[in-house]
């Protein structure tokens, strides 16, 4: 399940977190009060295998990365080819930890996220940015309270900039078929 952690050194500061998705466990959420009715039974994402060579330094960089708010596990990442699950290495949010802020008022956190900006950019920027990257993962990907919290800030932003607060319409459907990034990047590599 996703959840919310401060960024005190990413999206926010110290004085002022942004805010960033953490994964929980599901026995976690179902201890929350959390403004939308259900989670999914899945979360999607991307699992990433590092040569051998480069685990301990992968591993450093990550720790130093992550480890503010989050806690080591390790869980199976079941492919979507169907392939057998692999034991991965995951970063995830605990509700005793202080980083750890929870569910919020989804109108009151997409204006949160509309002002926080921290070294690593805007908040805002993160935002829309997962909310691309799990649309593109595959169909089911799409989380219902992302897409919402990007649905809020958008607006807020619009009217924030003297324009209606109603976002505009999705765009009528193209022609044009949606590859991921994997497969642009064969079709580049076979037409140099």
């Amino acid at each position: 399940m996703f959840g919310a952690s401060g960024s005190e050194d990413h999206r926010g500061t110290p004085e002022a977190p942004g805010r960033v998705v953490t994964l929980i466990e599901r026995s976690h959420w179902e201890q929350l009060t959390d403004h939308h009715d259900s989670a999914p039974d899945k979360v999607w994402g991307v699992a990433y295998r590092i040569h051998p060579d480069h685990v301990a330094e992968v591993k450093e960089y990550l720790d130093i990365r992550e480890i503010n708010g989050y806690s080591i596990h390790y869980t199976p990442f079941h492919p979507a080819d169907g392939s057998p699950p692999i034991q991965t290495l995951v970063y995830i949010g605990t509700p005793d930890n202080e980083q750890f802020v929870g569910p919020q008022d989804p109108q009151q956190l997409a204006e949160h996220i509309l002002r926080s900006r921290g070294p690593s950019g805007l908040n805002k920027d993160y935002l829309f940015g997962l909310e691309t990257a799990l649309a593109e993962l595959c169909p089911e990907s799409e989380d219902v309270h992302v897409s919402d919290l990007a649905r809020r800030v958008r607006a807020l932003e619009l009217a924030a900039n003297g324009l209606p607060k109603a976002p505009p319409a999705s765009p009528p459907p193209s022609n044009f078929k949606h590859e991921s990034s994997t497969r642009e990047a064969e079709e580049i590599e076979k037409v140099e």
